[in-house]
């Protein structure tokens, strides 16, 4: 038997945090002397520590550790657990990810990498193209995406995929994170029947339509769309429908069908993207 500050030496766990774990019923001492009312812990009770220790360190919540100890819990279960914790932690990571590039552009705008010099503003005739869509009100950028997965398997079925970008429309009258009234657009090469959710239709021509390409994350892309508001108001023009983002470079990994190669890449570093917005005098 060891005395608590004994055991704290020697598990290298502080008296403080071994009273806590007493209170908490993670970890009651294996003896309390009924006259001094001295803690005493014994060797045998250190595994049960290092797995408490092993879980904290793993982001678990003493809570949830309690749980996790119960001798009853079933073996599945505390494997759901971990797997559980693990897609939480993968998130964190994604997201702490996207601030770090976040980041990244900030320092470099700041250092002197100018939107005016990263970007160029052209204006141009958008011809018009046959094309299948599917458009709804979003509820988020991931369901963007499945979107386009929904229509591009929709596409394949017949064959008709054109080898050219694809873009999504975005029709509300201001920036959105959620409830997106966005319209997703694959081209055609050939007609394909429609359905109640994908349509079949001429994408209509943009007699003159102020455009902008931007390399990278699109966590960054809102530096284009800066550079492009800039333009317009500087150079007297206005605003005419809805943006359009035309997906010049973009990554379609884990779906079921083959797309044409020519606008595949792996790393969002490469993706490239044209902002194309039409735009009358003002």
């Amino acid at each position: 038997m060891f005395r608590i500050g004994e055991f704290s030496r020697l598990s290298r766990v502080s008296v403080r945090m071994l009273r806590h774990y007493d209170q908490l019923g993670l970890l009651k001492p294996s003896h309390i002397d009924s006259f001094t009312n001295y803690r005493h812990y014994s060797a045998d009770q250190l595994p049960r520590l290092n797995r408490i220790l092993a879980l904290r360190d793993l982001g678990f919540s003493l809570e949830q550790i309690g749980n996790m100890l119960d001798e009853a819990l079933p073996s599945a279960q505390l494997l759901g657990m971990l797997k559980l914790k693990r897609a939480e932690l993968e998130q964190q990571m994604q997201s702490e990810q996207l601030r770090m590039t976040r980041l990244e552009a900030r320092i470099n705008q700041m250092d002197g990498q100018t939107l005016s010099n990263k970007y160029d503003v052209v204006v141009r005739e958008i011809e018009p193209q046959l094309v299948a869509t599917y458009r709804e009100v979003a509820t988020d950028d991931d369901r963007i995406q499945y979107m386009f997965e929904e229509l591009e398997a929709y596409i394949a079925q017949f064959d008709a995929r054109a080898d050219l970008p694809p873009t999504t429309i975005y029709y509300d009258p201001e920036y959105r994170e959620k409830d997106i009234d966005a319209e997703v657009v694959v081209p055609l090469k050939s007609v394909i029947p429609g359905t109640e959710l994908f349509h079949i239709r001429e994408l209509a021509r943009i007699p003159r339509a102020a455009c902008v390409i931007h390399t990278g994350s699109y966590v960054t892309i809102y530096q284009a769309y800066n550079t492009l508001l800039g333009w317009i108001e500087s150079n007297g023009y206005r605003m005419l429908g809805p943006i359009r983002e035309v997906y010049l470079s973009y990554s379609a990994d884990g779906l079921g069908f083959e797309l044409p190669p020519t606008y595949l890449v792996k790393e969002s570093s490469s993706y490239v993207t044209e902002l194309q917005l039409e735009i009358e005098k003002g």
